[in-house]
């Protein structure tokens, strides 16, 4: 009979410990005929989240249950990589890694599912759950890779140039069969231990956003595969800790993940003209608005932070130059 791999399972939480407890609750049920242990990391909430849910986990007497403090804020892949490095509780390494939003709720069979999904596809390396809202509403967490014709075709919102970019737009219809996708949104995504050891874990320059897409494209780089798999379901709140849903206008470090994406994994000219590109497409879908009389859809000031933004990264180096100057340096 096969062993079953070894699975740690990490929510992140920052300032939501009554719905990380909720999570960590769920996640514990649909864990229960599997061979793994859960991690919570507080991402330095300093809000009591940390000694609530530590005093929760003793009471309710969860001994496959770990509460541990990040030490530091350093965003989701940060946060993430402090309970991938912890490692289960015998100091031994496992075999799965599963992340779960704090405000992500597995379906009893649900982690059990990516789970039996990864050992029936060993191409798989990466497998991620369908997500859906309270009321079963499907959110969108399928993607391909961003690149210059997508940022245009994001940007510009007309439907004859979105038919025929429609090949190259970042947003992936959900499908309806588990199968293959650039990159997953990481509310609810398991990964081989295997491919992190080759590939390195979440880049923890990006602190929120981006860091899904970045790791997911390293391990296609690597030759391995991410799919989707949307018989694991999993309800999701959304945007309770970044406030996303809330956003008066887009935060400075959105701009600089999507910046140091295209820059690190295509370079700096790429980088500029998929700036450009949006720019573009964002003034012509201004000018068609105010030529029909209806507002922009673009967030407030979303065309002005983002020029300002690239203005000021042009006297940076590109991530990959300043790698390779630091390890001469160490040399």
């Amino acid at each position: 009979m096969t062993k079953k791999p070894r699975l740690l399972t990490i929510v992140l939480n920052w300032r939501t410990a009554e719905m990380t407890l909720r999570s960590v609750e769920a996640v514990r049920a649909a864990m229960s005929r599997l061979d793994g242990e859960i991690i919570v990391v507080d991402n330095d909430s300093q809000d009591g989240s940390f000694e609530a849910i530590s005093a929760h986990v003793a009471k309710a007497g969860w001994d496959d249950v770990r509460v541990i403090q990040s030490g530091h804020n350093g965003g989701f892949g940060a946060g993430n990589n402090v309970g991938i490095r912890a490692g289960l509780s015998d100091g031994s390494r496992p075999d799965l890694v599963y992340v779960l939003n704090s405000d992500a709720f597995p379906a009893p069979d649900a982690v059990e599912v990516l789970e039996m999904y990864l050992r029936a596809h060993p191409q798989a390396g990466f497998a991620g759950s369908l997500i859906h809202g309270p009321r079963k509403d499907v959110h969108l967490t399928t993607f391909r890779f961003p690149s210059i014709a997508s940022e245009f075709e994001g940007a510009v919102r007309f439907g004859p140039i979105s038919r025929l970019l429609k090949s190259k737009a970042v947003p992936l219809p959900t499908p309806e069969h588990a199968g293959r996708v650039d990159w997953l949104a990481g509310a609810s995504m398991m990964m081989r231990m295997d491919v992190l050891d080759k590939i390195g874990l979440f880049d923890e320059t990006f602190f929120l956003y981006f860091e899904e897409t970045d790791l997911c494209r390293r391990a296609a780089k690597a030759g391995f595969e991410v799919h989707f798999v949307p018989q694991s379901r999993v309800e999701h709140i959304g945007s309770v800790s970044t406030g996303m849903k809330t956003w008066g206008r887009v935060p400075a470090y959105w701009f600089e993940s999507r910046q140091y994406y295209f820059r690190k994994n295509h370079g700096r000219f790429y980088a500029h003209c998929a700036t450009f590109a949006h720019v573009l497409g964002g003034a012509l879908h201004r000018l068609r608005a105010k030529l029909s009389g209806k507002p922009p859809t673009d967030p407030p000031h979303f065309l002005r932070d983002l020029i300002s933004h690239e203005l000021r990264s042009l006297r940076r180096p590109d991530p990959e130059s300043s790698k390779a100057r630091a390890l001469e340096g160490a040399s």
